[in-house]
């Protein structure tokens, strides 16, 4: 979480003299908008089915709501990551890992935002890569470079230090997924040899989601079925 300012916004002193700073949260905006605009189209198809639908239209269109809505929450509104001091929590569709920092060995940014931690891979929905938007951030890298260069004469030899990772800080020569990664890496890196940041990377399946899809599901089959 950052200030009005754009700097991430500092409270009270830590135990271990550090200043302590409110967890950072990161999801896709354009994945919560969808997912709110589907569930408000399903919600409108779903109701005029069960009200003027006719024979069992009405009860499957009441049955395969968990059925849609579920998945639809799971895959756009629930997946976010949650950065602290101790570790990072990465909500997935399906399931939450939870990573003490000492226990996450990289992040990385290819075709898709992984998490290394324990030995093992995991996916991180939340901080989708864009090619499209990466593409972008080369030619806006590329022409920033050849005018920093006509401004102060580099040489061909010459070499230029890339920009920093600033928090709270857009640039637009790197990716949004690109400068999470970055960010987060950054912060493993930091919190790994903090004595609260110990500690087995757990996985924990999300029942809330799963339990009512499937029991939407059998009714679902029950009702065309019958």
């Amino acid at each position: 979480m950052t200030d009005s300012d754009g700097k991430p916004h500092q409270g009270p002193a830590a135990p271990d003299g550090d200043p302590e700073y409110a967890d950072r949260v990161y999801r896709s905006v354009p994945g919560v908008i969808s997912g709110v605009l589907l569930l408000v189209v399903a919600a409108w198809l779903i109701g005029d089915a069960v009200v003027s639908g006719t024979g069992k239209t009405p009860y499957v269109a009441l049955a395969a709501v968990p059925v849609f809505a579920f998945p639809v929450i799971a895959y756009t509104l629930r997946p976010a990551v949650t950065a602290g001091r101790d570790r990072l929590v990465v909500r997935n569709p399906w399931r939450t890992i939870v990573a003490p920092w000492a226990s996450v060995d990289a992040l990385r940014a290819g075709y898709s935002v992984e998490l290394l931690a324990d030995g093992r891979k995991y996916q991180v929905w939340a901080v989708p890569v864009s090619l499209r938007q990466r593409k972008r951030a080369t030619r806006a890298q590329g022409t920033g470079v050849a005018g920093h260069a006509s401004r102060i004469g580099l040489g061909m030899g010459q070499t230029k230090r890339t920009n920093p990772v600033v928090e709270g800080s857009p640039d637009p020569t790197r990716a949004w997924s690109d400068q999470v990664t970055a960010v987060l890496q950054e912060m493993a890196e930091r919190n790994a040899g903090r004595p609260t940041a110990a500690g087995p990377v757990e996985a924990r399946w999300c029942w809330w989601v799963i339990a009512p899809t499937l029991a939407g599901l059998i009714a679902l089959i029950t009702v065309i079925a019958v």
